[in-house]
């Protein structure tokens, strides 16, 4: 088992699926982000600043849950989030839904598709699979 530092508070803590932080700074980052959501629907209109601000959280962490897709922006342009591959302004995650779509079409064109079997012989399954006995004349 591996032991690590925590990224926040600096104390030590068991390692189990890659964590950075320890389980309490993340218990304490979960409140922090409910807290968060809570204040984006209560003021949908809310800049990332001016939440950051309220609720003592720093920009960089709410573009973080906004690129995971935890949180939605009601507005594109104020926040400074773009489309990692095109450059277009997004409320949410890391690429526009036009990027999402090609891409989604590139990877379903980059294995090739499965050749339906050919049939050997017109027996059916049924048939195939029963046993056959020779008549003795």
């Amino acid at each position: 088992m591996e032991v690590r530092n925590c990224k926040m508070c600096g104390r030590l803590f068991n390692v189990l699926n890659n964590e950075r932080i320890c389980p309490a700074c993340q218990k304490k980052l979960e409140d922090k982000f409910h807290e968060v959501k809570q204040y984006l629907e209560d003021h949908p209109g809310a800049s990332v600043e001016q939440t950051a601000t309220d609720n003592d959280i720093s920009t960089k962490q709410i573009r973080q849950w906004v690129k995971e897709e935890r949180l939605i922006l009601s507005s594109a342009t104020e926040a400074g989030i773009v489309c990692e591959k095109c450059g277009k302004p997004i409320r949410t995650g890391r690429f526009c839904d036009k990027c999402k779509e090609n891409m989604a079409n590139a990877f379903q064109n980059a294995y090739p598709k499965k050749e339906e079997p050919k049939k050997q012989d017109t027996i059916s399954g049924r048939d195939r699979d029963r046993m056959r006995y020779l008549k003795n004349e």
